[in-house]
């Protein structure tokens, strides 16, 4: 065989080094928002961050201040809006897949408050990459992430929406001012409301009642304002619109996804050579002043 020919047989057969992966016709194109306050080169860099690399394979959406008024009640119209997300709608089932792809610039949100939230918000089966050209809190992205999910064809409730917006403010405000690390202020929500999806609670004190149980489960100490936070989120919740028998089975399988992923970084960590020689660097210390101590 002539080597010309060869060469241009091996290339027809050699597969795309980097083919897109095919879109799914059935559920459309990818939906990127952008925030409405992002500058021409801000933007330039939400898209290679959000891996926008073909504009005719996506559709591409913007969210302003005013947006949120659809979505959140009493919100500012005049909101900076500078988190950007895309979202790709999936198959039912195949739950939330949430990535912040600039952690250095969403400085309070973490990716499973997303989750939490858009599971309350009725958001069920997507993927949603997050992204901020500059450090920002994060809080805007949901807003966009809620056009998106309509932009695509789904509906959203705006009671469940404006509830939502309440739990991604009070899991950040835990975090930030409460001493509660995220990974367990995550696993209380989720089981708070699991509890209330399963005893549907038919009065503000079955929530108190609830909130109790699960803060001394979780042994979690909170201040009564931060305890009265959640009882007065829990309570909204209880009042919304939603089927608890099929929501208490997607928190179920989110509560054991989030055991899953915090399970294996203790792990991690237990099995980390480092973490063993700090151990031992410790009690080498503790045995040095006590001789000198008593020496």
């Amino acid at each position: 065989m002539p080597a010309a020919l060869a060469m241009a047989i091996s290339f027809v057969l050699a597969p795309a080094a980097s083919a897109a992966p095919p879109v799914d016709e059935r559920l459309g194109v990818p939906i990127v928002v952008y925030g409405a306050n992002l500058s021409d080169a801000e933007k330039a860099s939400v898209k290679v961050s959000l891996d926008v690399e073909d504009e005719a394979e996506v559709e591409e959406i913007t969210v302003s201040g005013e947006d949120l008024g659809k979505y959140i009640k009493n919100s500012n119209p005049r909101a900076r809006m500078y988190s950007s997300a895309k979202i790709t709608v999936t198959d039912a089932g195949k739950g939330l897949v949430i990535q912040i792809v600039t952690p250095e610039n969403i400085t309070q949100v973490t990716s499973d408050m997303y989750a939490n939230a858009m599971l309350t918000a009725g958001i069920e089966d997507a993927n949603v990459d997050v992204a901020a050209p500059k450090p920002v809190t994060g809080h805007s992205a949901l807003a966009g992430i809620y056009k998106a999910y309509e932009a695509s064809g789904g509906t959203l409730d705006t009671d469940r929406t404006d509830v939502a917006n309440d739990e991604l403010s009070v899991a950040t405000d835990l975090t930030e001012n409460s001493g509660v690390d995220e990974k367990k202020v995550n696993e209380l929500l989720t089981d708070l409301k699991q509890q209330i999806a399963e005893q549907k609670p038919a009065s503000r004190e079955d929530v108190e009642r609830i909130v109790k149980e699960q803060l001394d489960k979780l042994q979690v100490e909170l201040s009564p304002e931060d305890r009265q936070l959640l009882v007065d989120l829990m309570d909204r919740i209880r009042q919304l619109d939603i089927d608890f028998s099929k929501w208490s089975d997607k928190l179920s399988k989110f509560g054991q996804e989030l055991n899953d992923k915090y399970g294996d970084k203790i792990k991690e960590k237990v099995n980390d050579e480092g973490f063993w020689q700090s151990v031992k660097d410790f009690f080498n210390k503790l045995i040095d002043k006590i001789s000198s101590l008593f020496g």
